[in-house]
């Protein structure tokens, strides 16, 4: 790890005025530090501001520095939010890990975290070795030419699929995002991956009144139990009404370069009965634009696969 200057600013107003980078829970930029993939020489501890906080008088309100753990065992929250932010991470990263802090970690793709090795992410220009080297972990949605990684983070499929909004301070003042557009397609400039602009900082998340979202889930398929990323996950929200779809959610992770909707499968499921076949039929687009590569062409399936399994938890719920 290369030396650098911490410093702990007292407000907001400062913090965006420095020049550095922000640590919250470290659980992700410490590691990257003693990889040498990132190398900060200012970094401002910001876990003195006042940004916690959780309110669900009319939808969901919490602060970017409010730990992931605690989230999870609020019970005005979302079962899908909950549920995701259980399936994230071990008891102990979700006691230290913020909020803000799990919306913003980096890929876990293996050459982004090897700088032995070129990494368009990294080192735009360099290429990108996944796409005809170990992919079985990559994505299938929202590649490109010059990046194949998937996004990490659990809850930010589920707030995607809630259709959430973060909101962001920095030095031109505040603006509010709707997650589904913060997050950016690799296309050929991966090493942008979201619209956050020098110097600003998540303060708060903001997820829409959605009373039928109490009937929500969220499925995570992976190699093993715990502490594991996804192969592939679905966030669901289903409104049943006289054992028909009125209204849904759907979005997935694991499989695309950032959290992606299901707009498609939403409407299909409109209006249908709610019903395994009609799931299935819902389930049937879901992969529609993939691209797969030659060590992960099992997404595919196991994509229709997982919607299908959350959409009957849910119905059965």
């Amino acid at each position: 790890m290369r030396p650098f200057e911490l410093t702990a600013p007292a407000t907001v107003e400062d913090a965006v005025a420095a020049a550095g980078t922000f640590l919250a829970g470290g659980t992700t930029l410490v590691d990257l530090m003693k990889l040498n993939v990132m190398t900060p020489r200012h970094v401002l501890d910001i876990n003195d501001l006042p940004l916690r906080g959780i309110d669900t008088r009319d939808g969901l309100r919490f602060g970017a520095l409010e730990r992931m753990g605690d989230i999870a065992a609020h019970p005005g929250v979302y079962p899908v939010i909950s549920r995701a932010l259980l399936a994230s991470a071990s008891q102990q990263l979700r006691n230290m890990a913020s909020i803000g802090g799990n919306l913003l970690q980096r890929t876990r793709c293996g050459y982004f975290r090897d700088v032995a090795q070129p990494c368009n992410k990294r080192e735009p220009g360099s290429g990108c070795p996944a796409i005809t080297g170990a992919n079985r972990m990559h994505a299938v949605l929202g590649t490109s030419e010059s990046c194949v990684a998937t996004h990490a983070s659990d809850l930010a499929v589920a707030l995607v699929a809630l259709d959430a909004e973060v909101l962001l301070t920095g030095p031109d003042g505040a603006r509010a995002v709707r997650l589904a557009d913060f997050y950016r397609l690799p296309g050929d400039t991966p090493e942008i991956e979201h619209d956050l602009r020098p110097g600003e900082l998540i303060t708060e998340v903001v997820v829409p009144r959605l009373d039928w979202a109490r009937r929500s889930t969220y499925v995570k398929v992976r190699d093993r139990a715990s502490y594991e990323f996804a192969l592939c996950s679905a966030a669901v929200a289903l409104d049943i009404q006289d054992s028909r779809v009125v209204d849904a959610r759907v979005a997935v992770g694991g499989v695309a370069t950032v959290p992606w909707r299901l707009t498609a499968v939403e409407e299909a499921l409109r209006g249908a009965p709610a019903t395994v076949e009609s799931f299935e039929t819902a389930a049937s687009v879901a992969a529609d634009g993939a691209r797969p590569l030659p060590g992960n062409g099992f997404k595919v399936s196991l994509l229709r696969r997982t919607v299908v399994r959350a959409l009957i938890e849910v119905s059965r719920g």
